[in-house]
């Protein structure tokens, strides 16, 4: 059996292009987002409950 046509297809246009590359850009921007907001909350946390524990324990 033959193939016919082109077996690459058509190429992108530019903005095919952009926005695939904006896509692939903004997954590790969400994800590395997510992770720095999450190990700010759960430092801010595990302070805060130190210095509650502190304030016991003066008192």
């Amino acid at each position: 059996m033959e193939q016919s046509g082109s077996t690459m297809g058509e190429e992108p246009t530019w903005a095919e292009l952009l926005v695939s590359f904006l896509l692939v850009g903004a997954i590790p921007v969400v994800v590395g987002g997510a992770v720095i907001l999450s190990l700010v909350g759960l430092t801010l946390w595990t302070r805060a409950m130190l210095r509650r524990r502190k304030r016991g324990s003066a008192v």
